[in-house]
């Protein structure tokens, strides 16, 4: 299997970052955008998308900044990727940003990139600021 390549998005998001936080760490919030249905248990969270189901285990956390994840067929396969979202609020003009870090083949760069851009456009949808 080939080496991922790990990349940064940023998405600037008209919303609290407490309200935010909401939609990117509770199995609620994230199936409202992320997944047609989320289920957790304790740190294994189940993603769920018409027909797959993939699972993912919480890695880390912050309250109100971040949450982090790892698939759960990377760490059976000894890799050390995971998906990351943080919010990122700017101190001047106070806007606030979801900047999301992932790995991706190459080949496949462009199309995960605009997935995330379409799952982001659902996310600001559902928070009203589409």
């Amino acid at each position: 299997m080939s080496e991922k390549t790990k990349y940064e998005l940023e998405f600037v998001v008209q919303s609290s970052p407490q309200l935010l936080y909401q939609y990117i760490s509770t199995p609620s919030g994230l199936s409202e955008w992320f997944a047609d249905n989320v289920n957790s248990r304790g740190e294994l969270f189940t993603f769920i998308w018409d027909d797959s189901e993939e699972e993912a285990k919480l890695l880390s956390k912050k309250s109100g900044e971040r949450i982090k994840f790892r698939w759960v067929a990377d760490e059976d396969d000894g890799n050390d990727y995971f998906f990351e979202m943080r919010i990122q609020v700017d101190e001047i003009t106070k806007d606030v940003s979801l900047m999301v870090t992932d790995y991706s083949e190459d080949d496949e760069m462009d199309e995960n990139k605009m997935l995330w851009d379409n799952m982001i456009s659902n996310l600001k949808h559902v928070l009203g600021s589409a």
